[in-house]
């Protein structure tokens, strides 16, 4: 019988569970919705032990769904919200705190005490201070946790990002550990240095023996005991690496976007770490058989929030698909640029300060124009982000490679494709997170040979190549940026 990689991809609203055959092809997929939960405004937790079952769920699932037994799994792969942080107990092995959500800002105070230190976190770990990232979620559950303090310095507590805690539920408590690309991300990994930091540990006041063994990527975790003693976990990364690896952008310089509710952008940069001047992060892509590859990433506040937007609050659409139809509807936005700073602008501004707000306007403007506009802000805020890159990379952009539901836009993807003059790709299966956290499970144990044999199965649906003249490409980028520029002085 056929034998599979399976993959887990714990993301911050579902769980699925994917079957992939030796061709990279998902044949099973099963799926739950995790519920968040708002104790306050701003604040996002989840329930740990909720995660750990919704896992349990699907694993069963699309097992059930395979006809299969566990014993036709080869290896498990594992990828994951990043830096949403759990605590939990070592003699029991039970959360002290809910799961507190990489979008929660309860944090933030906890981060305003460490300004002093943000260009020394910047330098070691890549990444800008801020509750996003782990660290100053682990301080918070330690101290509004009674007794947690007194605990996590005498050895007992535990702390993981979601991967962590899969693993050790996984392996029925025997393995603690995570993998390079999520320990990068928890702001207390040194990513020059690869370990964790000494210097930042003290900072935060965050015990070492919390913290889990960092491994490879692509590395024998231990076994899957929870449901086979046989099976083992081969794999493991955050999900935007994941994608990345995904995409098969295993050469530097090569780039994907994922276009979501927000958009991220990650760039292979090679074996060494470029620190950002201009508000990129720079994260670990994945490191295999002892060899570490860095990227850059940029992120897009709001891209395919954008359209819901347009279809629940300004009723110019009924669906998504809508917003292809109503952009095709006129030859042109007309001068129309909206600038859709709900939350405040991402990469390279970080203005949170910034709102929304439709520049343009004339008596001729209808509702066609401003749905085009809005589509185009996607591309738009995109290549912002994609500029710097090139600049601190000092590397061309000659394709991209794009998933995630905004896909589905033809005249989104052309658009791109012209406004950043590259070759957009599309590929055949959308789920990149799951396929890049089974190349990389596959990879350890031989299930695929090596990265040339990825790339050689690895298929595409679509591409895009570029139509529109330099020419063009300056005058409308030209106009958006002044919208933006004036967008930020009207706050």
């Amino acid at each position: 019988m056929e034998q599979y990689i399976m993959t887990i991809d714990q993301g911050t609203t579902s769980t699925r569970a994917m079957l992939f055959n030796r061709r990279g092809e998902a044949q099973f997929m099963a799926q739950r919705e995790v519920e968040c939960l708002y104790p306050k405004p701003g604040w996002v937790e989840q329930n740990a032990l909720s995660l750990w079952v919704s896992v349990v769920d699907v694993v069963n699932e699309v097992l059930i769904k395979a006809d299969i037994t566990i014993k036709d799994v080869a290896a498990i792969g594992i990828t994951n919200q990043r830096e949403t942080t759990v605590v939990w107990e070592k003699s029991t092995g039970r959360p002290i705190y809910n799961a507190i959500v990489w979008q929660s800002r309860q944090s933030d105070d906890i981060c305003d005490r460490y300004k002093v230190s943000k260009k020394v976190i910047h330098q070691k770990t890549g990444l800008l201070l801020n509750p996003y990232f782990s660290a100053s979620k682990i301080r918070f559950i330690l101290e509004n946790v009674p007794g947690a303090e007194k605990k996590a310095q005498a050895g007992e507590l535990m702390f993981g990002t979601i991967d962590s805690w899969i693993i050790y539920k996984m392996t029925n408590g025997k393995v603690h550990a995570t993998d390079i690309t999520n320990a990068s991300r928890t702001m207390l990994f040194n990513i020059v240095e690869e370990r964790w930091d000494e210097e930042l540990l003290n900072l935060f006041q965050i015990p070492f023996s919390m913290l889990p063994k960092v491994e490879s990527s692509s590395y024998i975790f231990g076994k899957a005991a929870f449901f086979d003693s046989n099976v083992p976990i081969t794999g493991v990364a955050g999900d935007q690496q994941a994608a990345l690896f995904g995409q098969t952008c295993f050469h530097k310089g090569e780039s994907k976007n994922t276009y979501g509710t927000g958009c991220f952008m990650l760039m292979n940069i090679g074996d060494k770490p470029v620190m950002s001047k201009k508000g990129l992060l720079t994260t670990i892509a994945w490191r295999i058989n002892g060899k570490t590859t860095y990227a850059l990433e940029g992120s897009v506040f709001v891209g395919g929030a954008s359209v819901q937007w347009l279809r629940d609050e300004m009723k110019l659409i009924r669906d998504a698909a809508d917003s292809e139809r109503s952009a095709k509807m006129i030859a042109d936005s007309e001068g129309v640029y909206v600038v859709p700073a709900f939350v405040g602008l991402g990469t390279p501004y970080w203005d949170d300060e910034v709102r929304g707000a439709i520049f343009g306007i004339t008596r001729g403007t209808s509702k066609y124009h401003i749905v085009r506009a809005t589509l185009e802000s996607i591309a738009y805020q995109s290549k912002d982000v994609i500029e710097v890159m090139k600049k601190e990379a000092h590397l061309s952009l000659p394709l991209l490679k794009v998933d995630g539901g905004a896909t589905a836009n033809r005249y989104l993807m052309q658009f791109q494709s012209d406004i950043l003059h590259c070759t957009i790709k599309i590929p055949k299966i959308q789920e990149t997170t799951s396929l890049g956290v089974a190349y990389l499970a596959g990879l350890a144990i031989k299930f695929y040979s090596c990265l040339d044999e990825i790339e050689n199965i690895h298929q595409y649906r679509e591409e895009f190549l570029p139509k529109m003249s330099i020419s063009e490409i300056n005058r409308r980028y030209k106009g958006w940026k002044k919208a933006v520029a004036a967008d930020r002085v009207f706050k």
